[in-house]
């Protein structure tokens, strides 16, 4: 579908463990961008992965997006509830002939030397509902613009799963075909996803439509500066009563110099602040620990 604004972007984190600092940068530079560009900022919960997924985690991020003063416009979307919208992509893909089943392990690829001489490609192996669906893409390079990463090539050495083994709906169908449904014309999100940007846009292509402009930033790494952030690595969670603070200081890693007194501002009044200056030159693009 068309979207109703020049610019539309969105946040679209997974309730595996509340926001931490990582997760707030991107938050607030894929806010930003919107909100400088005069678009429209959403959010969208990724809970495609129930065995992953930590209680209560969803609420969590939501208070704590709304505390720091990040709130989305349009509604709130949620992936496990469209589990019937992502079989009609698949159900389109497979008229095509561009899905098939594959119980192969990467090993057995590699062996294989491809899926091109394995024989779930070339239709040899029948769907008993206990294979991935992979879709028919490898081959060739995606070239793309990242608004920080600058010009990117990147060969599609593999055919995407989109429907894993054990039913669950993957990533790379959900989030190209949300993005799609939801007209986002603008993907601002951490530089750990830059590597699955071309076998995105690929799928985007193949259902017929054009990629959003994607922009990588910088990550937040842990204390040893060579893992980035995260909930796998038990980044704590953020402190929703230091909203003011942690906006500031995630400002800072994003390249913003911040007057002293800012940091005694409320959250709204510091995004407008902020979003009256954003620019996406001064972005500073090092991956690093902020001590």
């Amino acid at each position: 579908m068309d979207s109703p604004h020049p610019y539309t972007g969105r946040f679209a984190p997974s309730p595996t463990g509340p926001l931490h600092f990582g997760s707030l940068v991107c938050a607030l530079g894929s806010y930003l961008d919107a909100v400088a560009h005069g678009g429209t900022w959403l959010v969208r919960m990724e809970d495609l992965d129930p065995p992953r997924e930590e209680p209560g985690a969803a609420d969590r991020i939501l208070k704590s997006l709304d505390a720091h003063g990040l709130h989305w416009q349009g509604p709130l979307e949620w992936q496990s509830r469209r589990h019937g919208f992502y079989e009609e992509v698949l159900a389109t893909l497979a008229e095509r002939d561009l899905l098939y089943p594959c119980r192969c392990t990467r090993a057995q690829i590699r062996a294989a030397g491809g899926h091109d001489n394995s024989g779930c490609r070339r239709g040899k192996r029948r769907d008993d509902g206990s294979a991935a669906l992979r879709l028919k893409s490898a081959g060739g390079e995606e070239i793309f613009d990242d608004i920080w990463q600058g010009s990117q090539r990147q060969h599609i050495d593999d055919d995407t799963i989109l429907k894993r083994k054990d039913g669950l709906y993957a990533y790379q169908l959900a989030v190209v075909a949300d993005d799609i449904d939801q007209g986002i014309s603008h993907v601002v999100r951490g530089a750990d996803l830059l590597d699955t940007t071309g076998a995105q846009q690929r799928l985007f292509k193949l259902l017929g439509s054009q990629p959003p402009q994607f922009g990588h930033l910088p990550l937040v790494m842990g204390p040893d500066n060579q893992q980035k952030l995260s909930k796998q690595n038990h980044a704590p969670a953020i402190d929703d009563r230091r909203a003011s603070k942690n906006l500031c200081t995630a400002l800072g890693f994003l390249g913003f110099h911040l007057p002293a007194q800012l940091s005694g501002e409320t959250p709204e009044q510091i995004l407008s602040w902020a979003a009256a200056r954003w620019q996406r030159r001064q972005v500073d693009l090092r991956n690093r620990h902020l001590a």
